[in-house]
């Protein structure tokens, strides 16, 4: 089945008290349509960030309930197609992101998008690429608010996370309660300005319930990586989490040593850096998908 969900359903904190917008079934698909991060706030250079209701920030899609997922389960999303609108935002400013010491006020400006490029001034046109920045499922307690990674997913603003994509997440509780926001037409890997080229737009996704895979934070493959994602409060921390879930994999799965294991990583791996600039920083590793199907890994 095919479901389609307006962004007029949203939440700004994940959490398992959330009242489900929809419910589906494994292997059903849904077509999503979401708000920028301000929530639309922001439509003209005339609409500034310190005029803006903050509390807006970050809504993600959703709830989606998905039949059958239990905890410790994982729920693997398909990221099928992602639209994105004809405008977008850049935002920054002080105290904002790696350069925000530098600045004084905030500071944002609406760009168009056209003919699949990022207008960003009258030199630069740039293609655009786009990803989903917060994602995620419900934790097992409290709520985390959307604007916030951790192992339920959340702000992860993984730049993988695009068209064609499938993302694997732990379910924490029953129905898993999937949501998803904060489009970007165009972001570099950390997002150091603090925003992508933030968007509205739509996302078509296939939810499957996976038994028995035992992940303890999200994983993210493309046609040519799989990625395991971390979030901590240091960089180096989310690099040795994501590292060591990796290895875990390769444990469970292979007959290789730790020295194995960590040789391999170490020639043919990539510590990458998603994003330094929300509560918790994010970190990925990736290794080439011809890597884990050579010892039977799959997912």
């Amino acid at each position: 089945m095919k479901y389609s969900l307006s962004a007029d359903h949203h939440i700004f904190a994940f959490s398992k008290e959330n009242k489900p917008a929809i419910s589906v079934k494994s292997g059903d698909e849904l077509e999503l349509e979401t708000m920028d991060c301000f929530s639309n706030q922001i439509q003209s250079n005339e609409d500034k960030l310190d005029e803006m209701d903050w509390n807006r920030v970050n809504p993600a899609t959703g709830p989606i309930f998905v039949e059958g997922a239990k905890e410790g389960d994982v729920l693997k999303v398909k990221i099928k197609k992602i639209e994105v609108a004809e405008k977008g935002v850049l935002a920054t400013g002080k105290g904002l992101g790696v350069l925000g010491n530098l600045m004084e006020g905030l500071y944002s400006k609406v760009v168009d998008i056209k003919d699949g490029k990022v207008i960003f001034n009258e030199k630069l046109a740039l293609p655009v690429k786009p990803m989903i920045g917060v994602i995620g499922v419900a934790p097992k307690e409290g709520s985390i608010n959307c604007g916030t990674p951790g192992s339920h997913g959340g702000n992860m603003d993984t730049t993988l996370i695009a068209e064609g994509a499938e993302v694997y997440f732990p379910v924490f509780v029953e129905g898993a309660l999937l949501a998803l926001g904060d489009l970007h037409a165009l972001m570099g890997d950390g997002e150091v300005g603090v925003s992508g080229v933030e968007v509205a737009g739509k996302v078509l996704l296939e939810v499957e319930v996976i038994k028995g895979l035992n992940l303890k934070n999200p994983v993210v493959k493309t046609a040519e990586v799989t990625a395991t994602i971390a979030s901590a409060e240091s960089l180096d921390k989310a690099v040795e989490i994501a590292v060591h879930d990796m290895a875990k994999l390769f444990k469970k799965h292979t007959d290789l040593s730790t020295e194995g294991i960590a040789t391999l990583f170490s020639i043919t791996g990539n510590a990458q850096i998603s994003q330094v600039v929300d509560p918790l920083k994010t970190a990925r590793f990736s290794l080439p998908n011809w890597i884990l199907e050579s010892y039977g890994i799959r997912f």
